[in-house]
């Protein structure tokens, strides 16, 4: 039997044997940037090489049209790859999930002659709708992540971690309710949505400085008006709140609304909203043995890792939600500078830039190494199960 530092000398040869092809289906993704569940050409692309390379694919699993399922062999260890591939709008790849899309398939390629020599499976799920549609959520009620042993991704950033601390998310809807009336001849028959909504924002900037380090409040108008001389009569807004954990975000959600029913009390204005519970994203419970195992890898490709969080902050996934089901990781790799924020045009362009290529190979081959120490030492995977039912224990007392 092949040892174990010889798996992982064969999975890195894997990658490189399929390096050209894995940067020309990352730039085309990027080149092609879908939103949120609409990831038609990311997702037949994908399929399209997983079932090229003998993969047994099942497209829009989970009823979700832009979500499938590929594998790889049969039985257990079942190790998966999570590939994402939607965009943002207005930015496109800002956050590079054409690199997560690509670096899973990669990883997952790469494996093939782990399973042929050791048995096992490879699954790759493509996940769509992570930027705010929580399709990751519906896939785990639907049933994807039953059955499997471990699940990986790996996200670009401006830094080589192991693992990477999100925060809880939930999102608030609102909408102020008026009157409206000339806003020059006769303004006092009006009540102003739009000074409901404007007050709250500016409670709501005031609370930003009472609020924990790690906690976030940001939002956008969705409608403001219809013409400058007509008061306004309906307003609406999308906010993002965030914290450290689902405990402190419970707390905050009843200070960001307060700011909210002080802007209705301040104007008149009626007050609607609605907290979207259902796509509520869960903090990553970190998996400390899995996360080991992929660090002493990335280290092995020759990246140093960044021990902390670092200065570009904290954002949430959807994975959070999978974190809460089985031993899990989202580690990250170097793909710009840490001063380059993501969601931004630069790091559009850097996930795909010569940096980007190369952290999607190494991602891929970490991914891979990583499966080969699990499917070899299948101690590995318990431990990273006795680890997942401590922290699971810690994060509900």
């Amino acid at each position: 039997m092949t040892s174990k530092d010889g798996l992982k000398a064969l999975v890195q040869v894997e990658v490189d044997r399929e390096g050209q092809e894995l940067v020309d289906l990352s730039l085309r993704i990027h080149a092609h940037p879908e939103i949120a569940f609409q990831e038609e050409l990311a997702s037949r692309w994908l399929c399209d090489y997983l079932e090229g390379k003998g993969f047994a694919v099942e497209h829009g699993t989970t009823k979700l049209p832009t979500a499938f399922r590929a594998q790889y062999g049969a039985g257990q260890p079942a190790i998966a790859f999570l590939a994402e591939y939607d965009a943002l709008p207005g930015i496109g790849h800002g956050c590079g999930h054409n690199i997560i899309a690509a670096s899973a398939i990669g990883g997952a390629v790469a494996c093939r002659p782990l399973v042929d020599e050791l048995g096992g499976s490879i699954i790759v799920l493509g996940t769509p709708a992570e930027e705010g549609g929580g399709g990751k959520i519906l896939m785990a009620q639907r049933g994807a992540f039953q059955g499997l042993d471990v699940a990986m991704l790996v996200h670009p950033s401006g830094a080589n971690r192991a693992s990477m601390q999100t925060l809880a998310r939930v999102i608030l809807e609102v909408e102020f309710y008026g009157k409206a009336a000339h806003a020059s001849a006769r303004p006092q028959e009006g009540v102003n949505a739009l000074d409901a909504l404007l007050y709250s924002i500016n409670a709501v900037n005031a609370l930003r400085h009472h609020i924990r380090p790690n906690s976030r409040i940001h939002g956008i108008i969705t409608k403001g008006g219809d013409a400058p001389n007509i008061v306004p009569d309906y307003t609406s807004a999308l906010f993002y709140v965030r914290a450290r954990t689902n405990v402190l975000l419970e707390a905050l959600k009843e200070r960001v609304l307060s700011c909210f029913r002080a802007g209705a009390l301040a104007t008149g204005a009626r007050l609607e909203y609605q907290w979207r519970e259902e796509n509520r994203y869960a903090p990553v419970m970190p998996n400390r043995a899995l996360a080991r195992l992929f660090g002493q890898n990335l280290q092995r490709l020759g990246r140093t890792l960044t021990i902390g969080i670092g200065e570009n902050g904290f954002g949430s996934t959807d994975l959070g939600n999978v974190s809460l089901l089985l031993p899990t990781i989202q580690p990250t790799i170097a793909i710009a500078n840490r001063e380059m924020p993501s969601h931004s045009l630069d790091f559009a362009r850097a996930a795909a830039s010569e940096a980007g290529h190369q952290g999607l190979l190494d991602a891929a081959k970490a991914l891979a190494m990583t499966a080969a120490d699990l499917i070899a030492d299948q101690s590995l995977i318990q431990q990273a199960w006795d680890e997942f039912h401590r922290s699971l224990a810690e994060a509900r007392a």
